[in-house]
């Protein structure tokens, strides 16, 4: 294996993804064992390869790294393959929030494709195009992550952790969704809705659990660590972590150049409801809430233009490097007072589970 982070990186991100065949072919294999008929297997296929593989896969791969971080070996064989499953299934449990989100978002593309529902000419037999077929499909990704746990680790103590664990994070992010909708729709633009309250709640419930405590509590439940103790520590640590994670999504849209974060920003244009505008709302006055009421929300660039400006004269860019350097503060100090000492079992939690996390994500541009 290479010392070289970034190499390192990529052979955990290689290796991560050669398992995912095998998953796939389990899953469809288990519609073959039905009897379904074989539009039905090569449509759920390619709704699985569609949808699954093909972001950054980080969530999943930090299943991989927490249980190997926790155990102090690497993985391997049969041992690597069950807990990147559970990184799979957290993939799966991403990719149906990203379907049922973009039919909800009436986005138009997904990791520079179509998003699944506007897929045309899929050519299987008598149907042509995805649709609104799409919204079945995101259930049956959704249903694959119990179908492949139940498989795996019903035999398991912990077999109903990981279920509980399931389903309380699809629910919590489901109510974090309904905040967001309800908050910031893009064809109704009402800034007294916003506060930088409301969002922080969006972000805990719409993104935190699911993508930074969910991971870390898998490989917690896998290596033996399923006391409460040890899960409640480990929220108090991940959900800020994740909170800190969107705040710099959010300022990244709106500061960061296509060059830098890899797209152009629309956070401002689309109704976002985002650290920036938030933290605008509530330092502007009657004056400068005119801008924003006036040009927030609005498909044009000079409108955009104006937010900006007015975001600059503001210097929420100072701001944010304030909130930046307090987070890591008060993040370190967390992770500082873990006790790692082992229990019954030999193994203990250990602060480089959350240093990791941190480290990648501290003053990151992209």
């Amino acid at each position: 294996m290479s010392s070289d982070p970034k190499a390192l990186a990529a052979q955990n991100k290689k290796r991560f993804q050669e398992v995912w065949p095998r998953i796939a072919d389990e899953l469809t294999g288990y519609l073959k064992s039905l009897n379904m008929p074989a539009n039905a297997i090569e449509w759920f296929s390619k709704n699985l390869d569609y949808n699954t593989p093909g972001g950054k896969l980080n969530r999943g791969i930090s299943v991989v790294d927490t249980a190997e971080l926790l155990l102090g070996h690497q993985l391997e064989g049969e041992e690597y393959y069950r807990v990147a499953l559970l990184g799979w299934c957290v993939e799966l449990l991403q990719a149906f929030f990203l379907v049922s989100d973009d039919i909800m978002d009436s986005s138009i593309t997904r990791r520079s494709q179509p998003c699944w529902y506007l897929v045309k000419d899929i050519n299987i037999k008598p149907i042509s195009n995805v649709g609104m077929i799409a919204i079945n499909d995101a259930f049956m990704l959704e249903g694959s992550i119990y179908h492949l746990l139940k498989t795996h680790f019903r035999k398991e103590s912990y077999y109903v952790d990981l279920l509980e664990l399931f389903h309380d994070t699809t629910f919590l992010t489901e109510i974090g969704q309904l905040i967001d909708l309800i908050t910031a729709p893009e064809d109704n633009v009402d800034l007294s809705q916003f506060s930088l309250e409301r969002h922080q709640l969006i972000v805990i419930y719409k993104t935190a659990f699911y993508s930074f405590y969910l991971p870390v509590a898998l490989a917690m439940y896998y290596v033996g660590l399923s006391d409460k103790k040890y899960h409640d520590q480990a929220k108090s640590i991940l959900i800020p972590l994740g909170e800190y994670f969107q705040v710099q999504d959010d300022f990244l849209d709106c500061f960061g150049t296509p060059e830098q974060i890899g797209k152009i920003g629309t956070d401002i244009m689309d109704n976002k409801c985002g650290w920036p505008i938030n933290t605008a709302l509530k330092i502007a006055n009657p004056e400068q809430r005119k801008i924003l009421d006036d040009n927030y929300g609005r498909k044009n660039h000079e409108c955009e233009a104006r937010v900006k400006k007015l975001f600059n004269e503001l210097d929420i860019a100072s701001i944010y490097a304030t909130y930046e350097q307090g987070s890591y503060e008060k993040i370190t100090g967390l992770i500082n007072q873990i006790d790692e000492t082992p229990g019954s079992n030999g193994i203990g939690m250990k602060k480089d589970v959350y240093t990791s996390f941190l480290y990648k994500i501290y003053k990151r541009t992209k």
